[in-house]
Formats: C-alpha cells, sequence, structure tokens
C-alpha cells in the first residue's frame, strides 16, 4: 500500500512508532478514517511496543515474517527491521 493511500496519516505514524508492520498501520488508520476511530478501537486489542517484547518474541515475529540474518539481530536491529517490513 502506497503512502498516498494512507487516509489518516496520524494515526499511521502512532502505529508505526508502535510497532505495527506497514500494511497492519495503513489497515488501521485507513479503517478508522471511513468507519471512525470508536469502531476500529473496539474491533481488537493492541500490542505492547515492539521495545517491550522479548528478543525471544521478536525474532518469533521476524521468523513469522521471514526476516532473514533474525538469529543474528541485537533487540533494536530486530525492532528496526520489524518496522521497515
Amino acid at each position: 500500500m502506497s503512502e498516498n493511500s494512507i487516509k489518516n496519516p496520524e494515526m499511521y505514524d502512532s502505529l508505526r512508532d508502535d510497532g505495527a508492520s506497514k500494511e497492519k498501520a495503513a489497515r488501521i488508520s485507513n479503517a478508522a478514517a471511513n468507519n471512525g476511530s470508536s469502531v476500529v478501537g473496539r474491533k481488537g486489542g493492541q500490542a505492547a511496543p515492539y521495545e517491550d517484547w522479548t528478543i525471544d518474541e521478536l525474532r518469533e515475529r521476524a521468523g513469522e515474517l521471514d526476516i532473514e540474518q533474525r538469529s543474528s539481530m541485537a533487540k533494536e536491529q530486530l525492532i528496526k527491521a520489524l518496522r521497515d517490513h
């Protein structure tokens, strides 16, 4: 999804800062723009920011996303790779 199709850029940026992938942040911010944030907020929980995750949890998530070289990455590198994905 291109950044031009983001309907709520502030929410998108906030979600990315909290660790959401580009795709997830776009889906949520666009749904909020279309349906109202109170409706979207009731649909599901929110994961803790990546900084609060253990390195094992980060590596597991990186594996789900097929991020290469994850086993040799430090926590900060994993967080960046997950956010850039």
